[in-house]
């Protein structure tokens, strides 16, 4: 933590940027949106290189013996964390420089001169201009690099090294392209509407930033103990007491957190101690917490950084995104629960006695949390913005916060734990505002070289090759753009894997005839995966480091427990049925799609555990069976769903004859434990 007067400075800032971002939402600067971007940035950029340590350290082999003694790894984080270095400092007086340099008033040599004269110069850049732009590229390199890792960085170098190089490519190759010079680039960066300041920062700048804002006014306010207590208080009596409170403590706080491993780790230290009572695993407990920490970012009302892009980008509301997202969330966690009831079937888990009172008691007390949540739904509902619903949510928030019992009172926002949830949402937008900034730099390389629709044309391509049927040839698309998203995921961030993946692989869906909705969220699921896809698995790690399990095993059991997710956004793109997942098409697709989907998540939970409840073990042969009816349902269409139908019911009779055909063995008590 930062500390002493580099804090207040930070704090001061933050305070300041919070403010203008609840500002500009009831009175927009008058030099438009880009201008106020601007501002935002140069907010934002400079506090990423105070509260994002450099941590550049050599190889151990390279570094002498006094390095070795005095490294990250030996000493207490007092010195890189909260005493910024002189090369910090430098790369904040850049920051500060580069990002309002579009704005000041005065002229720099054939430069300068205001905001106006800035975007008069728009593909004529000023030397000047050139070299702030270049500083500002650099800039936002490293504070990916600080706050995400060296993969971001280095696939924005090679998007960058696309558009320099692409016309030395041979003119034969789908993806060459004329050629592009340096300023060139840097004017589609700095100068133009599809790079720094293009539509990913405009996103967090207009809604990403109040949205943290009102997840940490809702935490001071108690919410997130509210909603463990209630998930704890609900199931209290169950013999998965401790599963189901991990699972929908997950639900709960992931409608305000958006954030796939600050949930695995909000609710996996209250959780934990309660799995590890119950009997489960590290591993297994951290697989669990992790699948239901991911599912912040699948959760309405605030969903993740990516579902405001959508909005965005298909012109639509937010609310419709919302819409979209309801159902597969639904079944999300319906796989994680059936996961939960047949491990703790399948692995003995011990019944827990969870000291929690009455759920009705709590409603009736701390109900109140609730109103800013359905509030949010309601404003959106009567054709309000998203910006102005969430705003509005965070001053209910503030003023139901003094219905907290005075016992409590340390949950009342009052003007100073105000201040401090403002300061705390505008820190919790660092990392993605880094992030969205830099995506700029993929998207205008992209628009520029035309490589969506080349990237589009090859990926039908492949498909082509092997069929040319068009049912098949849409089959085959959607698997390689699964698993072309499901390895981009790997290496960026989720907002950043949208972003790639929708110019990248939304181009070849839409050609094939997928509606912008369903392609859309195909992208943004597997986007969100990646927080659970081996061998990154941020999710999964975060639970191993609260269960203190190995790491490879829960990044699986996590996989296991997320298995439908895989899954069911194949389902949006290869039948027009499945558009019923998204709430699309009329009460009866909806149902109809809902139903066999439901169907489908319990027949792969079944496959995946190895257990069916109130039965007994599923064998191999059943196993195989139910994995096969599973992915055969999720062709929403009336033959493949009887073909899947029928092959879940020969292995859930295959499950009978095996558990029929095994001795009974044990006391009366364990006989009918094997019955459960």
């Amino acid at each position: 933590m930062l500390s002493g007067p580099t804090a207040l400075l930070l704090s001061t800032v933050a305070l300041a940027v919070g403010a203008l971002a609840l500002w500009q939402v009831f009175r927009p600067l008058s030099q438009g949106s880009k201008y106020y971007l601007i501002i935002f940035l140069a907010g934002v950029l400079p506090l990423v290189f105070l509260a994002y340590p450099a941590d550049l350290r050599l190889p151990a082999r390279f570094r002498t013996r006094r390095q070795r003694g005095t490294s990250a790894e030996n000493t207490p984080a007092t010195t890189a964390s909260t005493r910024p270095t002189v090369t910090d400092w430098v790369l904040v007086a850049l920051a500060v420089v580069a990002c309002l340099y579009p704005v000041l008033p005065i002229g720099i040599g054939s430069g300068g001169g205001g905001y106006n004269a800035f975007l008069d110069r728009q593909g004529l850049l000023a030397p000047t201009d050139l070299a702030l732009g270049t500083v500002l590229l650099l800039l936002l390199l490293e504070a990916c690099r600080r706050t995400t890792g060296w993969i971001l960085p280095a696939v924005c170098l090679l998007f960058l090294g696309y558009g320099y190089y692409g016309g030395l490519l041979p003119q034969s190759w789908p993806v060459a392209h004329a050629g592009l010079d340096f300023s060139q680039l840097v004017d589609a960066f700095y100068n133009s509407d599809s790079g720094f300041y293009g539509t990913p920062l405009d996103v967090a700048a207009s809604y990403i930033v109040l949205f943290t804002i009102y997840g940490a006014v809702l935490e001071l306010s108690g919410a997130g103990r509210f909603f463990v207590d209630l998930s704890a208080a609900a199931f209290r009596r169950s013999r998965t007491a401790a599963g189901r409170t991990a699972v929908a403590s997950g639900f709960l706080l992931g409608t305000v957190s958006g954030s796939g491993a600050a949930t695995t780790v909000s609710i996996g230290a209250v959780t934990w101690p309660l799995l590890r009572r119950a009997g489960y695993p590290p591993e297994r407990a951290g697989g669990m917490l992790a699948a239901a920490g991911v599912g912040a970012i699948l959760s309405p009302p605030t969903l993740g950084a990516a579902a405001f892009i959508i909005a965005e980008y298909l012109g639509v509301s937010y609310l419709q995104v919302l819409g979209w997202a309801t159902v597969p969330t639904v079944l999300y966690y319906l796989g994680i629960l059936l996961s939960v009831e047949i491990d703790a079937r399948r692995s003995g888990v011990r019944p827990v006695v969870i000291d929690v009172g009455s759920p009705w008691r709590l409603l009736a007390r701390f109900g109140y949390h609730f109103a800013s949540l359905i509030a949010i739904i309601v404003f959106l509902a009567v054709g309000m913005s998203a910006t102005r619903a969430v705003v509005f949510a965070i001053v209910l928030t503030v003023a139901l916060s003094f219905l907290a019992p005075r016992n409590d009172r340390a949950y009342r926002l009052t003007p100073g734990r105000l201040m401090t949830a403002l300061v705390t949402g505008v820190r919790g937008v660092l990392a993605v505002t880094a992030v969205c900034a830099a995506a700029g730099i993929i998207t205008a390389t992209t628009t520029k070289t035309g490589l969506g629709p080349q990237a589009a044309a090859l990926l039908i391509g492949g498909a082509q090759a092997v069929t040319s049927d068009p049912t098949l040839v849409l089959v085959l698309t959607a698997l390689l753009a699964a698993v072309a998203l499901s390895l981009l995921g790997l290496a960026v961030p989720v907002t950043a894997s949208f972003v790639i993946g929708w110019v990248i692989v939304g181009p070849a869906l839409l050609d094939l005839g997928v509606t912008a909705p369903a392609a859309a969220m195909f992208v943004f699921y597997f986007a969100v995966l990646s927080e659970v896809s081996p061998p990154t698995a941020l999710a999964a790690v975060a639970a191993a480091a609260v269960t203190g399990g190995r790491l490879v095993p829960t990044m699986w059991q996590t996989l296991r427990y997320a298995l439908p997710a895989y899954l069911i956004p194949v389902a949006f793109v290869i039948t027009p049925a499945g558009l019923g997942l998204l709430g699309i098409g009329g009460v009866p697709r909806i149902a109809f799609a809902a139903v066999v989907t439901a169907l489908s998540v319990a027949v792969l939970a079944v496959a995946a555990g190895g257990w069916l409840p109130g039965v007994g073990p599923a064998g191999t042969p059943e196993r195989v069976l139910g994995a096969l009816a599973g992915v055969t349902l999720l062709w929403l269409e009336p033959v493949p769903v009887t073909v899947g139908a029928v092959l879940a019911a020969v292995a859930a009779a295959g499950v009978f004859i095996r558990r029929a055909s095994r001795p009974m063995s044990g006391s009366p008590a364990n006989r009918v434990e094997e019955q459960l």
